[in-house]
C-alpha cells in the first residue's frame, strides 16, 4: 500500500526529495527509503543522493523521479509557438 502511495504521490508532484515525500504522505522517512529502494530496483524510479547544507547542518536525501515519465503538456498557449514566418 505504501509503495502504491508513494509512486502516485511521485507521479503526481514530479521529482522529488524523500524528506519531502516523507512529509507529504505521513509515511516514516525510514519506511520511505525502503520503498524508494525497492521501486528503484525495480526500474519505476529514478533516484540520487544529494547533499545539502542548512547553515552549517549537512542534510543527506534522495532525489527521486519516475522512470521515463513526462507529464502531459498543460493545456493553452505556448509561448514562442506560432512564429510568423518571414516570405523573402
Amino acid at each position: 500500500m505504501q509503495t502504491d502511495q508513494v509512486l502516485s504521490h511521485l507521479k503526481k508532484h514530479g521529482q522529488l526529495l524523500d524528506l519531502e515525500i516523507a512529509s507529504a504522505t505521513g509515511i516514516a522517512l525510514a519506511q520511505v527509503r525502503k520503498v524508494l529502494a525497492d521501486l528503484t530496483s525495480r526500474g519505476e524510479i529514478s533516484q540520487c543522493s544529494v547533499t545539502h547544507f542548512n547553515g552549517n547542518k549537512r542534510i543527506d536525501g534522495f532525489q527521486c523521479r519516475i522512470s521515463g515519465y513526462v507529464p502531459p503538456v498543460a493545456p493553452g498557449r505556448k509561448a514562442g509557438a506560432n512564429k510568423p514566418a518571414s516570405s523573402d
